[in-house]
């Protein structure tokens, strides 16, 4: 399977608390719920839309936790909670013994291991939502096959950013788009290790 990791993001890169004030108030963060004001149809479609892609949910404990907490409760209808509570969950945690949200399997053990199999395994998409801490270790195992970020148009000024740590890869936009909110939809692949190069000059425009 690929790991396709989807994340909700600000201008200035953070990653917490995109869908309400409580969602993740770790740190002392208080300015959570930043992506409602700019949800509109044309997200709200193409999020379903990577989600019919996917054959599994790789997440991280609190993450899982959340969803695990919040998803099976949810009884209005939406184009996402029958498939979120019916994909097969793997949990990458040390100290979670087992999951209630089932399907769900714990992943103990090195990342590059656990999930290195799971990725050798059949099967589309396995993708990461949320879980930005994990996102960005399976980034720096080189495991991560596509990066899925829809940029939201404001800026936070504190918070969890999603890419924190060693992490270099360079990428390659696949695919883009706005929506009428003024959200920006990106997909890239993961091509590697960053390329570096020294400024040579340009050729000029040709006549």
């Amino acid at each position: 399977m690929r790991i396709a990791i989807t994340q909700f993001v600000t201008l200035d890169g953070v990653s917490q608390g995109p869908g309400s004030a409580d969602e993740d108030s770790g740190g002392g963060f208080a300015r959570g719920g930043w992506l409602v004001p700019y949800m509109d149809g044309a997200f709200v479609r193409q999020a379903s839309a990577w989600l019919d892609l996917a054959d599994g949910l790789l997440l991280g404990r609190r993450t899982y936790e959340a969803f695990a907490r919040d998803w099976p409760g949810i009884t209005e209808p939406d184009p996402f909670t029958g498939r979120m509570n019916a994909l097969p969950k793997y949990v990458v945690s040390n100290t979670l013994r087992e999951g209630g949200w089932n399907p769900t399997t714990v992943l103990r053990g090195d990342i590059t291991e656990t999930v290195g199999a799971l990725k050798a395994g059949p099967g589309r998409e396995v993708q990461v939502h949320g879980s930005a801490r994990l996102a960005a270790s399976l980034l720096d195992a080189g495991l991560v096959d596509t990066l899925r970020l829809v940029v939201a148009p404001v800026i936070i000024g504190q918070g969890r950013r999603l890419i924190t740590g060693s992490t270099s890869c360079g990428l390659r936009l696949l695919e883009q788009r706005t929506t009428p909110s003024g959200l920006v939809l990106l997909e890239y692949g993961v091509t590697g290790a960053a390329p570096l190069a020294d400024y040579q000059g340009v050729e000029p425009p040709a006549r």
